[in-house]
């Protein structure tokens, strides 16, 4: 009786964490949606092959700019692309692989192409800064280049913002 309640925790567990540590497409939102469009717009006749993925990818890159192009150089979608992975990509989508899947296994390749993010205009006057990411803060001082010596914690941002929020919020009352 106990191995089976040992087996369902376990069970249990697992799930948990595998629905925890699964990539959201906040953490890589550059990937994830430029993944989906990309996926979109193929043919069904070309998201079985990955070949046909690969060669529709390199043209669909040729379009893109800003994070999306970036997305497509770490890839190796471009000409001057240095490295290339993409086969990580077009395999994962000739199976239907969701692009959550298929950018959580990018990542472990490359790093870096989570780290795009697009740039988020940030509504001073009705966000809550408690609720705001660190690097969101670290954005709104380096936008109104400014600087926090000495913060260590999410706290010392938040109170540097509430001190320079008359100075540069002036026009938007």
């Amino acid at each position: 009786m106990k191995t089976w309640h040992t087996v369902v925790a376990i069970g249990f567990l697992a799930a948990l964490a595998t629905t925890t540590w699964a990539l959201k497409e906040e953490d890589c939102e550059v990937c994830v949606k430029t993944v989906r469009r990309f996926a979109d717009s193929l043919s069904d006749a070309s998201k079985k092959d990955f070949k046909q993925i690969e060669t529709e990818f390199k043209k669909f890159c040729k379009t893109q700019k800003n994070k999306e192009h970036r997305f497509c150089y770490y890839l190796g979608g471009l000409e001057e692309s240095a490295t290339g992975i993409l086969n990580e990509l077009s395999k994962p989508l000739s199976w239907s692989m969701p692009a959550e899947k298929i950018c959580e296994k990018l990542k472990k390749k490359d790093a870096q192409i989570c780290d795009l993010r697009y740039e988020k205009q940030i509504d001073l006057k009705s966000v809550d800064l408690k609720k705001l990411k660190v690097r969101d803060l670290k954005k709104i001082l380096n936008d109104w280049d400014e600087s926090c010596d000495g913060c260590l914690e999410k706290g010392d941002f938040i109170k540097r913002i509430e001190e320079l929020k008359p100075k540069y919020s002036h026009g938007e009352l």
